[in-house]
């Protein structure tokens, strides 16, 4: 019926397009208000997401103030595996893992679960891990739980099938957005990996999907739902917010020095998606299908890893923080480089509700700040956009998407200036990673997720 590997809709037949055209021209007002409660949707979720994860590092963090790291950290990463994996398993099977899967797949004509249930557990069961100590990010939940919203809504709409996997993958561009606060991004990441389309319709019915998520997303932390930061200010309007404001320069030998960033990244963003998947098929094989015993183990593993480690180690978002504003030492980016390429793959393994862009964008500005640290002492150059670079290639490297990706770092700033150097690395990584292999991380683990037939 469609490509095992990709869903294109440019390759459907003409009739589907105008089966949308021909909903859009009769209803409208109904598809506006459906678009419009999906990137609602899409934004709460993912708000409460970030909200919750929030109050139980704070949580953790406390604890650790009163009772040493060995008691703490391994007893909350078995406790949260065990509460998350229980959850799952009687409740939505299909809420486990990234989240990013089950919409490829659902996109692919595959027999995935969907609804309202799937993404109201993947919420909570997500929080309870990663709030209990998995290393991984809130974007690969917002994506499932935006699709899920989207599939529900096109659902009660009534709406042709074509029209329900685009506003699906819609829904999962938004929760992109909502998360990042990167609009472009999620609109980008849409079109390049869920849906691989340019039909003037399809782009028209994501890029209102996933801006309207962005700016749901504003007025909900604005109203304190997710973050005190948000892009809209109640008396001035919205506003442009930038999580970080370097002082930027790019000079022309920067571009020489970004292409070996680049070539470097992607040889290590594909060893990483080669480990994540090792482990993936690893754990397979020693758990089965015992998700709760799988999750409540490898929360006890990456407990004990971690409390082994420096208190810097314990809150990977205040690593990203010191990584972003270069706060650390060429030693520092390494081990924190090498501590998460181990961890973030362990978590993944597991199964747990949880995103790998957010260990990807750690792992690629370490890799950018130790590169540019190297190329300051051996040249006397001191560059400053050589993390964000790395942050955006070792995205591009893993997701084989490498405008998203550079939409995607380039949110954290929302200076123009970072955009060329972005995209050189990022291009660069993703054509050395696509000499290893043609397929993204997430194309792969579908692969092992649901094999080769539709």
């Amino acid at each position: 019926m469609e490509n095992n590997s990709k869903s294109n809709l440019n390759e459907l037949p003409e009739s589907n397009h105008k089966s949308i055209k021909n909903l859009l021209r009769q209803r409208w007002l109904v598809v506006s208000i459906a678009l419009t409660l999906t990137g609602l949707g899409a934004a709460l979720t993912g708000s409460l997401f970030k909200s919750g994860i929030k109050i139980f590092e704070s949580w953790r963090l406390e604890l650790l103030t009163i009772f040493p790291a060995w008691i703490v950290l391994p007893s909350l990463g078995m406790i949260g595996g065990l509460i998350s994996g229980t959850l799952i398993k009687n409740l939505a099977p299909a809420a486990s893992g990234s989240g990013i899967i089950p919409i490829m797949g659902y996109l692919r004509h595959r027999n995935i679960p969907m609804g309202i249930k799937i993404g109201m557990v993947k919420l909570i069961a997500g929080i309870v891990a990663i709030g209990s100590g998995f290393p991984l990010g809130p974007e690969g939940p917002a994506v499932q739980m935006g699709g899920s919203v989207a599939w529900q809504l096109a659902k009660w709409l009534k709406a042709p099938n074509t029209f329900r996997r685009v506003i699906v993958a819609a829904g999962g561009g938004a929760g992109i957005a909502a998360i990042f606060s990167a609009p472009i991004g999620g609109f980008l990441y849409a079109i390049e990996e869920l849906l691989n389309s340019a039909k003037p319709v399809i782009l028209l019915l994501v890029v209102v999907t996933t801006f309207s998520a962005d700016a749901w997303a504003d007025v909900l932390q604005s109203m304190g739902v997710g973050s005190s930061e948000g892009g809209f200010n109640r008396i001035l309007g919205f506003q442009l917010e930038r999580t970080y404001q370097p002082q930027l320069h790019f000079l022309p030998i920067d571009f020489v020095y970004l292409i070996a960033l680049g070539i470097v990244t992607g040889l290590l963003a594909e060893a990483y998606s080669r480990y994540v998947l090792t482990m993936q098929i690893k754990w397979d094989q020693w758990f089965g299908k015992s998700i709760i015993f799988r999750m409540t183990s490898s929360g006890f593993l990456l407990g004990g890893i971690f409390a082994c480690l420096p208190d810097a180690f314990h809150k990977t978002s205040a690593l990203q923080n010191k990584i972003a504003l270069e706060k650390i030492d060429f030693n520092m980016a390494i081990a924190a480089f090498l501590i998460l390429f181990i961890t973030s793959g362990i978590a993944a393994a597991s199964k747990a509700p949880g995103g790998l862009f957010y260990p990807m964008i750690t792992l690629g500005g370490s890799i950018g700040l130790a590169f540019g640290i190297c190329v300051e002492i051996v040249t006397g150059h001191v560059p400053s956009t050589y993390v964000f670079a790395g942050m955006g290639a070792f995205v591009a490297g893993c997701s084989h998407t490498p405008i998203t990706a550079m939409f995607l770092a380039f949110a954290l700033t929302k200076d123009l200036l970072i955009l060329k150097p972005i995209l050189v690395a990022s291009l660069t990584s993703f054509l050395i990673a696509r000499i290893f292999s043609s397929s993204s991380i997430y194309e792969r683990q579908l692969k092992i997720e649901f094999g080769n037939s539709p």
